[in-house]
């Protein structure tokens, strides 16, 4: 669900107030950027809830067939779902994508109205291209905490005593 207070993203770049030039590449980039990282949070958020939905209803479901004398095979079944959906979960990491997409999400939307409105960092001189060096470090710093949570960590090695 989107917070009131935040405007709905469109597809495509769109002018970002009177007088932008919706070509200016970097505005068109910014638009795009929140867009991408909107779209992939919203994603993320729905598959792991649905997931998480779907691993709670299929445990609560194990008490219940037990309570009625159903076959063990089913809770046997039931209990193997829940361990394929939890590590589909893992593998895919749609709770830290859920989370860290919308956090690099709101800081772009935060830089966007910092520089419409030419405050904090923006008032100075040359606030465009400073946009555009504080965009890219937003996008660098989620680019390499994604692949720091898909990257195995390094086995020690065995010492000699």
């Amino acid at each position: 669900m989107r917070h009131p207070a935040s405007p709905a993203v469109v597809d495509g770049p769109q002018p970002l107030a009177a007088g932008l030039v919706a070509s200016d590449p970097t505005l068109t980039r910014l638009e795009e950027e929140i867009g991408w990282y909107n779209d992939k949070s919203g994603r993320s958020q729905r598959l792991y809830k649905w997931l998480k939905f779907i691993e709670i209803a299929t445990a609560a479901t194990i008490p219940i067939l037990a309570a009625f004398h159903a076959p063990t095979v089913s809770a046997g079944v039931l209990g193997g779902l829940i361990v394929v959906l939890e590590g589909v979960q893992h593998v895919n990491q749609y709770h830290a994508n859920w989370t860290s997409y919308r956090a690099t999400c709101e800081a772009l939307k935060h830089e966007k109205y910092l520089y419409l409105a030419a405050a904090g960092p923006y008032a100075v001189e040359n606030p465009h291209a400073l946009l555009a060096e504080r965009i890219e470090g937003l996008i660098s710093q989620e680019n390499t905490k994604w692949v720091a949570t898909r990257t195995e960590p390094a086995q020690p090695a065995d010492k000699a005593d």
